[in-house]
């Protein structure tokens, strides 16, 4: 299926009908990724180096091992088969009354429109970043407070709710992590928005307030990193480990080699890594009588009998794929979010006459 959905895909790429939209081909493929058109990325973020550190461990590891950590993410230990990060659209808000010792209060929004039905949230991880002039409590009892909120879109509490974390430093380092998987009630469907207040307040010391504060422009970016179980995850497949497809050629039904570039079908600028990769597909004849080596089932030992018998009334088997590995692609999505994400049955392993 894989197979003749990118090859149909690369003739509708290139084919001058294609010019002036999506083919039906490449729609469906962009489906089966998640998407619900092609990603055009106006200005891409950097990708988080944890997802480059994922994307890598994953390529080296070796086919059985990779098979174990298809649907979980060993660098974060937790399940899951998809990682984004999300981008903060959210803005400063008033300082409001009384002003005291506030030093930033802003509202943090995350658009996660881009969740699929059916996947379960494992873990969910605030980063703020800080530029190197960071807030500082410059005297011995001076402290900076830290507090976040869920909040509705305008940025107000959510009423009668405390905050859903609470810190305090000394210094506020460059890049802060907060588990937030807890507060999101991990395991169940996230909602399709998420909208939080942060405030941070110097206390503790002499000093005007503002002072306490340090540089206004010390605040960088916001970013929540997301980890989901997609669907595929829902049931475990036992695989070993394919050999490669031969390099000397053979009549019989057998794995071939096939390199997709993706740059072929025009999906270079969305999909940052891999640039391609072998997938394989099946090709050869299903003679009589089918060698054992050939996979085949009770039936299409049946099929090669009568076809042997009335070639003309009934065809032979067919040469298909009877076991697929996946890959992990990184790519941005329609919101030109930073996607990790696992997909099976991707390569072509083994093949077998059906």
């Amino acid at each position: 299926m894989w197979l003749w959905l990118l090859r149909s895909l690369a003739w509708a790429v290139l084919s001058p009908a294609a010019a002036s939209g999506l083919s039906p081909q490449e729609s469906a493929l962009l489906r089966s990724l998640g998407l619900s058109h092609k990603p055009s990325p106006k200005s891409p973020a950097p990708v988080p180096p944890v997802l480059w550190r994922i994307f890598h461990k994953r390529r080296t590891l070796p086919g059985p091992q990779a098979e174990l950590e298809s649907c979980r993410v060993e660098e974060l230990n937790v399940p899951g088969s998809i990682v984004r990060v999300f981008a903060d659209q959210g803005r400063f808000l008033p300082e409001g009354q009384p002003q005291g010792r506030l030093c930033l209060r802003k509202l943090l929004f995350f658009n996660l429109s881009a969740l699929e039905e059916g996947e379960r949230l494992t873990m969910a991880q605030l980063e703020l970043r800080f530029h190197h002039s960071s807030y500082h409590g410059p005297s011995p009892g001076q402290v900076l407070e830290l507090r976040l909120y869920r909040a509705s879109p305008r940025g107000l509490p959510r009423p009668g709710r405390g905050p859903l974390l609470e810190r305090s430093f000394v210094q506020l380092r460059k890049s802060l992590l907060f588990d937030l998987s807890a507060a999101l009630k991990a395991g169940e469907a996230p909602a399709r928005n998420l909208a939080l207040l942060l405030e941070i307040s110097a206390s503790g010391g002499p000093g005007s307030p503002r002072s306490l504060c340090g540089a206004s422009d010390a605040f960088a970016a916001t970013s929540l990193l997301l980890v989901t179980l997609g669907r595929q995850c829902g049931a475990a497949r036992s695989r070993r480990s394919a050999p490669s497809p031969p390099v000397t050629p053979s009549p019989l039904c057998k794995p071939r080699r096939l390199y997709i570039s993706f740059s072929d079908v025009g999906w270079e600028n969305w999909i940052i890594a891999p640039q391609g990769y072998l997938a394989n597909y099946c090709g050869g004849e299903c003679p009589f009588p089918l060698a054992a080596e050939l996979n085949s089932t009770n039936h299409a030992v049946l099929q090669t009998m009568v076809h042997s018998l009335d070639p003309q009334g009934t065809p032979q088997p067919c040469c298909v794929p009877v076991r697929l590995s996946p890959i992990s692609i990184l790519y941005y999505d329609n919101s030109d979010n930073v996607v990790l994400r696992h997909y099976e049955d991707m390569v072509v392993d083994e093949c077998g006459c059906r």
